[in-house]
């Protein structure tokens, strides 16, 4: 374990907020706020978000009505919203509707952690400015996510809400520990200081891009729960991913790269390679030109998509640098590394899709259909200090993809019949 590592203060149990955290509760948010505020003649400004991010309803409503210049006061804005939430959508029955909180999905990690922290008897509280009534909802479309918490503490249960630390204080002490041996995951700035202010260490994971400036309270700051290393605050390492010693990595790898181990162990393997494993998930389109800088400026060729009709699926995935099988329609199946972001280094204004299809083509191929299946994930989006720091790392992460994408958990045999990639041509050392 580094210095960086031990420097940390060991804590014995774990308290996690839950909308922006632990959901993707932002799209539901925005898609009632929207509607809402059409019918009164309004627009959403989606830059101010911020605003209310880590709100308690009270004072995000309050907010809302005094921007947005509404004629009503912030209880009646309450009690015209509420409800929106609550509407009935299509489920699998026909005869029933569930309500919107239904299709809020887990951020990436949520599941993972979750999991990890119970297998290992992590103690876990979940803290919520939320009314219990909704907290309750939304956590019950997730098997298994209620019983993983010893204690819930809503927004309703105690006097005063974030950035207040009365909610942590109270998770404390429903889990019979002390605020000093407490560890907070927060996405927002109010949540950030209640946890402060209790006296706990708290990550920050940012649920608004380009925050992380902002977030200097915090005693960590990470891209997403996908990068959370537990082991740093003397919690149980994962095990699907790199949180082992160097030394112990390079000991690994050249004992299980040998002979039938690498069968066996492609799993850990993957680990030890710098990538994390993840549930396949899909996006495509026709390939358009881009920023112009790929080759011109990186001696890189990526194959750009339209985030147009993606900004869900988007809002789904953190930025970051994953890697999968990349499918042209006419022309066969390939190795693929991906960056989505911002790419600070460019300071990108919206979020973007860059492909890096591991296979040296002899003409373009733009308007050609691209069909990417992603299956993993290498790192967190990050700055550079130079062009030529961040051309290596791109690089690096080309090779850890080419090595990584032959390995038995992310290699052809999973995933050389999938319908989404669509291409059946014979295959060269790139393809499948």
């Amino acid at each position: 374990m580094s210095i960086a590592m031990l420097s940390k203060k060991l804590v014995s149990c774990v308290i996690l907020d839950l909308d922006g955290t632990l959901l993707n509760t932002d799209g539901v948010v925005t898609d009632v706020l929207k509607a809402f505020l059409v019918k009164l003649g309004r627009q959403w400004d989606a830059k101010a978000a911020h605003k209310i991010v880590g709100r308690t309803p009270y004072e995000a409503a309050a907010i809302i009505v005094q921007d947005y210049g509404l004629q009503c006061t912030t209880e009646d804005f309450i009690s015209e919203i509420n409800p929106l939430f609550s509407d009935q959508i299509e489920g699998p029955n026909p005869n029933f509707g569930w309500p919107r909180w239904c299709n809020i999905k887990p951020l990436p990690g949520a599941e993972r952690l979750l999991k990890h922290l119970r297998c290992h008897d992590v103690p876990m509280a979940l803290a919520s400015n939320s009314p219990r009534v909704n907290v309750e909802s939304k956590i019950s479309f997730h098997p298994g996510w209620k019983e993983s918490f010893s204690a819930i503490v809503a927004g309703d249960d105690v006097r005063n809400g974030k950035p207040s630390p009365d909610i942590y204080f109270e998770a404390a002490k429903r889990l019979n520990v002390e605020p000093s041996n407490c560890l907070v995951i927060e996405d927002s700035l109010p949540g950030v200081s209640a946890g402060k202010a209790a006296g706990m260490e708290v990550v920050a994971v940012p649920s608004l891009p380009k925050q992380h400036h902002l977030y200097t309270s915090a005693d960590e700051v990470i891209n997403s729960l996908l990068d959370l290393q537990p082991e740093k605050w003397g919690l149980p390492p994962f095990q699907d991913c790199n949180s082992f010693s160097n030394c112990f990595i390079e000991m690994l790898i050249r004992f299980f790269s040998r002979g039938p181990f690498n069968q066996t162990y492609g799993l850990m393997i993957s680990g030890i390679n710098g990538t994390l494993p993840l549930e396949p998930w899909h996006i495509g389109g026709p390939v358009i030109k881009g920023y112009g800088r790929g080759s011109k400026v990186l001696g890189i060729p990526t194959a750009n998509l339209s985030t147009e009709g993606y900004a869900a699926v988007l809002s789904e995935h953190p930025s970051g640098v994953y890697f999968g099988w990349a499918g042209l329609s006419t022309r066969g199946i390939y190795k693929m590394v991906m960056s989505i972001g911002w790419n600070p280094y460019f300071n990108n204004v919206e979020k973007t899709i860059e492909p890096w299809l591991l296979h040296s083509f002899d003409e373009d191929f733009y308007g050609e259909e691209l069909h990417l299946t992603i299956v993993g994930y290498i790192r967190p989006e990050a700055n550079f200090s130079s062009l030529e720091s961040l051309i290596a790392r791109i690089h690096e992460d080309g090779r850890i993809a080419e090595r990584a994408l032959d390995l038995p958990i992310y290699s052809k045999s999973k995933y050389k019949d999938d319908p989404y990639l669509g291409c059946t041509l014979p295959a060269d050392k790139n393809r499948l």
